[in-house]
């Protein structure tokens, strides 16, 4: 089962890096672009998205999350790891939660900057 979830981990990463590189290289080559794709993520950065917390991890400053689709990511439904924007964010949640929180990827880093229990 840990082979399994590395795979998706392994592949969900590599699906969003290969998805971003051909915005970031027209980005960097034509400076009109980056504020179109700027505005994109502003729109949808404020959506909340609904999962469960599977395991907190303090220490490493991470919360691993079954969730559904991640518009804003244009990412399937999956289980897996994120950093979190603000550590005491993980204060609040425990494993079992349910939760509807804000995912983004700022320089590459699958990173939540909100979280907040499901109603």
């Amino acid at each position: 089962m840990k082979n399994v979830h590395a795979i998706l981990i392994a592949a969900a990463t590599a699906a969003i890096a290969a998805a971003s590189l051909p915005a970031r290289a027209q980005s960097h080559a034509h400076g009109h672009d980056a504020p179109a794709k700027a505005v994109k993520v502003a729109d949808t950065a404020g959506e909340l998205s609904e999962g469960e917390v599977r395991k907190v991890d303090k220490a490493g400053k991470k919360i691993t999350l079954r969730h559904g689709p991640l518009k804003n990511l244009d990412m399937p439904p999956m289980t897996m790891v994120f950093q979190v924007g603000d550590p005491a964010m993980l204060d609040k949640v425990k494993a079992g939660d349910k939760v509807r929180f804000v995912a983004a990827n700022p320089g590459g880093k699958l990173t939540i900057t909100r979280i907040e229990a499901a109603r």
